[in-house]
């Protein structure tokens, strides 16, 4: 089904005042408390239900169907991913005031990253359609070592790409700021009639290096459950929506759900044989069985309900994951939120050590 302009345009406009809202609401540091990251949670899950209620009662079942579908397993995979941003903000000791601010530009680079793959993967797609093999080749792979590197300690970032490049490109100014200070939470700042940027901004460029990794894994993800570029784009635009209150909600669970990459590696090799399966049967024997759309998403709620259940089970009894600023505290036992101290400086400078990054 073409989707006209209009509609496209209007979609898109409205995108971009939910992320406005997103950022008028960030635009003071603060600590996000739960009641707080409950409450826009539960608002952008809603927006994104209602959208697909109404893409199924005006482009069919089966449109609703897919956009659930893509909508699930995007937010699934956010949520894996917000393990990495935990371990990022640790690190790069960011304090609470300025992590939603750090993660509201990783969710505005992550839907720019994605828009662009989105485009680039439904021009290949329609251009050559072995793409499909190669795309469920891949998710198959990613599968693979989802598995292969479950339990692995998270990669030091502070060698990351990103920091050596921006540190070679730019200059960064150490310093930290304290509450209050008009410098407090800025990217960028002068001193001494330079321009440089701030450690806070060289842990945003960690996170976008990060989403565009993630983006790969993604959209090759939703092209298995439809080839509809707007089902693709509003499914993945509303997974982000809200991620950055999601993180706060669910930052204290995350260490639980410890079988959540089973789940994520199962769906996303069923997803990669779907693929393939789809490919033969057009190309190939038309006697060749699809995996219809309504079993896509009974499998992915069946695979995220057990690996929650399962994962809950397994860690019962266990006490509650430290917080962020305590996980990243310095040898006083103080932290950046509260002594103003150069933090940044140390975790981005200190010598990476030899260990592998969760996905």
């Amino acid at each position: 089904m073409t989707v006209p302009f209009w509609v496209w345009a209007a979609t898109i406009g409205g995108i971009v005042v939910l992320v406005g809202v997103d950022i008028w609401h960030a635009r003071s540091p603060h600590e996000v408390g739960f009641r707080e990251a409950t409450l826009w949670s539960v608002i952008y899950i809603a927006v994104a239900l209602a959208f697909g209620a109404g893409l199924w009662v005006v482009m069919g079942a089966q449109s609703g169907v897919e956009y659930l579908s893509g909508w699930l397993v995007e937010k699934s995979l956010s949520v894996d991913n917000l393990f990495i941003f935990a371990v990022i903000l640790a690190q790069f000791a960011v304090p609470k005031r300025h992590q939603q601010k750090v993660l509201l530009w990783g969710v505005v680079g992550a839907l720019v990253m994605r828009a662009i793959f989105i485009l680039i993967g439904a021009a290949v797609i329609n251009a050559v359609s072995f793409a499909f093999v190669v795309f469920g080749a891949f998710l198959l792979y990613t599968a693979y070592g989802l598995v292969r590197s479950h339990g692995d300690e998270p990669k030091d970032m502070s060698d990351n790409v990103a920091v050596r490049l921006t540190r070679r490109l730019v200059t960064v100014h150490e310093e930290d700021t304290k509450p209050g200070d008009e410098h407090d939470g800025r990217l960028w700042r002068t001193v001494g009639g330079r321009l440089g940027v701030t450690p806070l901004f060289i842990t945003v460029a960690v996170i976008l290096s990060v989403d565009l990794v993630f983006a790969l894994d993604s959209i090759p993800a939703i092209f298995g459950i439809t080839q509809n570029a707007y089902i693709v784009f509003t499914a993945n635009a509303f997974a982000l929506l809200g991620l950055r209150a999601l993180y706060f909600l669910l930052v204290g669970l995350l260490e639980r759900l410890v079988h959540l990459s089973y789940g994520l590696a199962f769906i996303l090799a069923f997803i990669g044989v779907k693929l393939v399966l789809h490919w033969l049967h057009v190309d190939v024997d038309a006697a060749i069985p699809e995996v219809p759309t309504w079993l896509s998403l009974t499998v992915i709620l069946v695979t995220l309900t057990v690996v929650t259940i399962t994962s809950l089970h397994a860690t019962r009894g266990l006490p509650p994951k430290a917080d962020v600023d305590a996980t990243s505290a310095g040898p006083d036992g103080s932290t950046a939120a509260t002594n103003g101290t150069d933090t940044h400086h140390d975790a981005t400078t200190e010598e990476p050590t030899d260990t592998s990054q969760r996905r």
